[in-house]
């Protein structure tokens, strides 16, 4: 009996379209109902529940479809980690059109490279994205993410817990906010007076 084929992709942010994603793997033979989807999950974040959905359904003798490694993984260790686990599976992995065969040197280097190269284009980014802040930053331009509570709103708030009526939890269902942005405002006030 021939294993089935479970499709898997991703995108990083909200404002990316797995649509193309999704086409690719129509394509190459996965149908709608076995593939599985992850929107605004980084590759290098491994909580990500549509791809524990695929790894969960994958049995031996299937193969685990995804259009580019980069989909599935954004750094070496991660990648082998998760082709080491499909070969002990039984489970081919399918980069595209390629059949990934961890028996096959030349397939092994080449899936190394790919995932060599996916890491070195996250750490390119993230270094872009450090030096256009530091340039931003130079300029004035950066300042950094609005406060969640004016700052009367924050002294209304040390005010009540000080007075000690009301528990954390309370106070940020009274102020809209979640419980470590309570912590955070008193910290910061706590910080000041010892400073």
């Amino acid at each position: 009996m021939t294993g089935i084929s479970i499709g898997y992709a991703r995108c990083s942010t909200d404002k990316q379209d797995l649509e193309a994603n999704r086409q690719i793997l129509l394509d190459l033979g996965v149908t709608d109902d076995r593939i599985y989807l992850d929107r605004a999950y980084s590759g290098t974040t491994r909580e990500r529940p549509g791809l524990d959905q695929a790894l969960a359904t994958v049995r031996p003798g299937d193969t685990l479809v995804v259009p580019k490694l980069d989909r599935l993984a954004r750094s070496v260790p991660d990648a082998r980690q998760i082709g080491d686990s499909l070969v002990a599976r039984n489970i081919r992995l399918q980069l595209g059109t390629m059949i990934y065969d961890p028996a096959d040197p030349m397939g092994k280097m080449f899936f190394n490279i790919l995932a060599t190269f996916a890491e070195f284009e996250v750490d390119l980014l993230r270094m872009r994205t450090r030096e256009g802040m530091a340039i931003a930053k130079a300029k004035g331009k950066l300042k950094g993410r609005a406060p969640k509570l004016s700052a009367p709103r924050q002294a209304h708030l040390r005010k009540l817990h000080a007075a000690g009526e009301h528990t954390i939890a309370e106070l940020a269902e009274l102020f809209e906010v979640s419980r470590p942005t309570v912590y955070r405002v008193l910290e910061r006030s706590q910080n000041a007076t010892t400073a």
